[in-house]
């Protein structure tokens, strides 16, 4: 649905919006009105460079040819049933996932959250049936966001976060541990841990990456252990960092991990990946869901994922965000510019204010987001070309030079 369709200017819509809607997002002064690759395009057609991608959800860029005409067929054909009756799109895609990263077993949710939220209740529920009711502990690192269900919500490791302040005592059974440091994991443990949560490349904590000694000691310390290891790929998931999941950067493999976001192509669609033994804990009425697995959603999904491996678009994850990262290390002001793949982030020096950068960013016509003060974070298509970096760097150097003055 375009503006020009409905008989109303932008200004109709701002004000039905803030009328009737619950906001919790601060707005662009901007109508989202039709988008096609890299590009977002408001009511007068006036291009955006989108380097937010829909929080790293349009990896193979917005409307893809091949994700629309899946939908189209699929919305054509069967819209939507309850999980009862097998359906072609389910088992398509659970075959073509769990063959494509090494996993046993699949279960669909909805979005990132509901994956994580499953990802929790599989922990605990194999803990507590294998072990003894004690055993639901769950590690999880400092600055970490897993999502805003209550279960999410607490494993997420910003007590101080609008996510968390307000809303009365979190779900308990959670401790946290500094990202990074393999010594505060183990001794953050006890005899009643299950499992230890954590991303590969933090996102909401500024863009950090796993070190191989970290995330490689964990997996080892949770062997010897029995803990599970449990990775949250909601946003690392599916090409962005260079490879189809960021754990394969390490050579290792988690017990259990939570996708969503590029895993749709741009439609809403989780889930969780587990080993046999594992998965053995979500049985009859354990667990479910209305929507998760819908026929349309699992499609574009399939076709998605088709796109990310068949283009080898995590190969160009990793050459283009290595030009990009080198690129953006060398402007003035940044006192370190990181990532993994086309999973990007960069810290200023203190002299500018990251937010700043992202408004003035948007001024010149590219979407970018901010994470606190200091740090901006871009995870563009994965379709990008070094042509679309360069165009991306110099709106970014021009904002901080404009800035500087």
């Amino acid at each position: 649905m375009k503006l020009q369709d409905t008989g109303l200017t932008f200004e109709d819509i701002k004000g039905k919006v803030n009328k009737y809607m619950i906001e919790t997002y601060e707005r662009f002064d901007f109508l989202a009105d039709h988008a096609k690759g890299v590009y977002m395009y408001d009511e007068n057609n006036t291009p955006y460079l989108d380097f937010y991608a829909g929080i790293a959800v349009n990896a193979v860029g917005n409307c893809n040819e091949k994700v629309v005409k899946a939908v189209q067929d699929q919305a054509a054909t069967l819209m939507q049933t309850f999980n009862y009756p097998y359906t072609v799109p389910q088992a398509l895609l659970a075959e073509k996932i769990c063959t494509a990263i090494g996993m046993d077993k699949i279960f669909y949710q909805n979005s990132g959250t509901e994956a994580n939220e499953a990802m929790i209740k599989m922990a605990r529920k194999y803990g507590v049936e294998k072990y003894g009711p004690e055993k639901y502990h769950i590690v999880t690192a400092r600055e970490s966001f897993h999502g805003r269900t209550f279960g999410a919500m607490s494993a997420t490791g910003q007590p101080d976060n609008a996510c968390q302040i307000g809303f009365g005592p979190m779900t308990e059974g959670f401790s946290y541990a500094l990202f990074n440091d393999l010594e505060a994991f183990k001794a953050a443990c006890t005899e009643n841990t299950i499992g230890i949560m954590v991303e590969p490349v933090q996102g909401e904590g500024g863009v950090h990456p796993a070190t191989q000694e970290f995330l490689q000691g964990l997996r080892e310390f949770c062997d010897e252990k029995g803990i599970l290891l449990l990775l949250d790929e909601v946003q690392s998931g599916w090409g962005r960092t260079g490879a189809l999941m960021s754990y394969m950067n390490y050579g290792i493999k988690p017990d259990i991990v939570s996708m969503a976001k590029a895993m749709g192509g741009g439609m809403p669609i989780g889930a969780i990946c587990a080993t046999e033994e594992v998965s053995k804990a979500f049985t009859m009425g354990s667990h479910g869901t209305t929507f998760g697995g819908h026929p349309v959603c699992c499609a574009a999904s399939l076709a998605a994922v088709t796109e990310i491996i068949d283009r080898d678009l995590p190969g160009n994850a990793k050459k283009v965000g290595a030009y990009f990262i080198d690129k953006l290390s060398k402007l003035p002001h940044v006192k370190e510019a990181r990532g993994q793949g086309l999973f990007v982030g960069v810290e200023f020096d203190g002299t500018i204010n990251a937010v700043d950068v992202k408004h003035g960013c948007f001024d010149r016509k590219l979407l970018i987001t901010a994470i606190g003060k200091d740090v901006i974070r871009m995870v563009p298509p994965l379709i990008i070309t070094e042509e679309d970096v360069d165009k991306a760097v110099a709106i970014i150097a021009d904002t901080i030079d404009s800035l500087s003055k």
